[in-house]
């Protein structure tokens, strides 16, 4: 069987999901009369300590809406250059809102504060406006890395000090309060916008939730309506996360250990080079460069072995940790990928 380590979009809903969802009460979503949709979207809120929250179809359209409510046409906002709005979102920011992306150079998709200070334009006529500065915890594509509570704070104060928002992508916020024992309302404290996934490691088959003020919800809503409308019933949808808030939140803590095993298993293996940061939650990303192959031939040979891994740009592999793979699933591929190394090493 496939031992898939792409992406935890991968997860599938589990049968006490499926039959949550059988059984949700449901109204309509638009009217705000879905009982299980406004529930959810309570407890989230509750969650992140924030005023009010929006069920949203994905986490992109979260990022999106975020910046739209908080923006106008010709702002710039300030992510890093590894993030998920900065290279897959089909630049909607710029697309939809007229909003210019100035990327901070990042090594794990962290910038430092100095970084972030030496990026808020001065205002001036000739310039765009820095509007919003995201944070993106953890981090995706260069490894889950965690930001440091005390980091995002000191971020957060800055932009508010220059008028800026502030905001979370919390696609995998949850896997940062696992690893760490920081509850979730610690690290949105203060933050304008902030929301967490639903359909990554918590295993729903859909759907994210976007939190902040009241009146930042409101707005929310609008540009909802505008990108595409309500959802109607979507008690069904909302049942799945409920569900997996009430029985999946364990499963964050087996995938974070799953990847800190699979690092343990190929940390020594040849050609492989990993960044000190290295499976800090549930995601590990390691260099192939010194095998001299790219990553895609590198995934072609693990995927040759049933193990699925994802090749990024020309060197770096992603492996993710999921409920998909069990702990017998994370040791096979720990002896894919270092019988692969090992074979890539001897023929140099």
């Amino acid at each position: 069987m496939m031992i898939d380590l792409f992406s935890d979009t991968q997860t599938r809903p589990t049968p006490g999901m499926r039959e949550a969802m059988a059984r949700a009460e449901v109204g309509d979503e638009q009217s705000g009369s879905d009982p299980t949709t406004n529930a959810l979207c309570e407890r989230v809120a509750a969650l992140l300590g924030l005023e009010d929250g929006v069920f949203m179809p994905s986490g992109t359209m979260c990022n999106l809406v975020s910046i739209l409510v908080q923006t106008r046409a010709g702002d710039e906002i300030i992510v890093d250059d590894q993030s998920h709005i900065y290279n897959t979102e089909a630049a909607g920011a710029a697309a939809i809102g007229g909003v210019s992306v100035r990327a901070l150079p990042t090594r794990v998709g962290l910038y430092t504060l100095a970084q972030a200070e030496g990026a808020i334009r001065v205002p001036q006529r000739t310039a765009p406006r820095s509007a919003l500065i995201s944070i993106e915890q953890t981090t995706s594509f260069s490894g889950g890395t965690v930001w440091d509570l005390g980091t995002m704070r000191a971020i957060r104060d800055l932009a508010h000090a220059h008028g800026l928002k502030a905001h979370i992508d919390g696609a995998r916020l949850l896997n940062a309060v696992v690893a760490t024992g920081i509850p979730a309302d610690a690290y949105a404290a203060g933050f304008d916008s902030a929301w967490i996934d639903l359909s990554k490691g918590l295993g729903c088959p859909v759907g994210a939730v976007l939190c902040g003020s009241r009146d930042f919800v409101t707005e929310a809503w609008r540009w909802k309506y505008r990108l595409g409308g309500a959802l109607r019933q979507s008690g069904v949808l909302a049942a799945a996360g409920l569900y997996a808030l009430d029985h999946h939140m364990d499963q964050l803590a087996e995938d974070n250990a799953n990847a800190r095993r699979l690092h343990a298993a190929i940390a020594d293996a040849p050609g492989l080079a990993f960044d000190e940061t290295a499976g800090q939650s549930n995601i590990l990303c390691f260099s192939v460069a010194g095998l001299g192959v790219t990553a895609s031939a590198f995934a072609a040979a693990c995927l040759a072995e049933e193990v699925r891994v994802r090749a990024i740009g020309e060197e770096m592999i992603r492996a993710t940790a999921s409920l998909e793979v069990d702990r017998a699933g994370i040791a096979r591929a720990g002896e894919v990928i270092r019988a692969v190394a090992d074979d890539l090493a001897a023929r140099r």
